[in-house]
């Protein structure tokens, strides 16, 4: 009588067929299935038109101009620091979040524009930028 001896390996080809059956599968349902759509709310679009914003112009002289963007794009005037902090209050009276438009000359020293915009930080001016030019 002859004696069996252990068999310690396993068969692996039945399960690779199944997992190249299982590829085969997902490659095929895979574009077949719609992503997740997201169905967004709709909102009404906003009754006011945005705010043209002031702009202050300071010259190569360290003179101050405030030019109204709004008023058919060119009430411009020469204003003293008091002038300007005085116009810019009067309109924040009436919109509180008015938008204020630094344009220096690039011959301006740094000391005056920071000025200018230490002195709109004073009055509370929420919303400052600096206007450039695109290259």
């Amino acid at each position: 009588m002859r004696q069996r001896k252990l068999m310690n390996q396993i068969n692996v080809v039945p399960y690779i067929d199944v997992m190249l059956v299982l590829l085969v599968i997902f490659m095929v349902t895979a574009p077949l299935v719609n992503p997740g759509v997201v169905d967004l709310p709709s909102v009404g679009k906003s009754a006011q038109p945005p705010v043209a914003p002031l702009e202050v112009l300071i010259r190569a002289d360290a003179s101050l101009l405030l030019r109204d963007r709004g008023k058919g794009g060119g009430d411009e005037r020469r204003v003293t620091n008091a002038e300007l902090i005085a116009a810019l209050q009067q309109r924040q009276a009436t919109n509180a979040d008015q938008p204020v438009v630094i344009s220096a000359d690039k011959d301006v020293r740094y000391e005056a524009v920071m000025k200018v915009m230490d002195e709109l930080q004073r009055a509370n001016v929420k919303r400052v930028g600096l206007m450039v030019k695109p290259r």
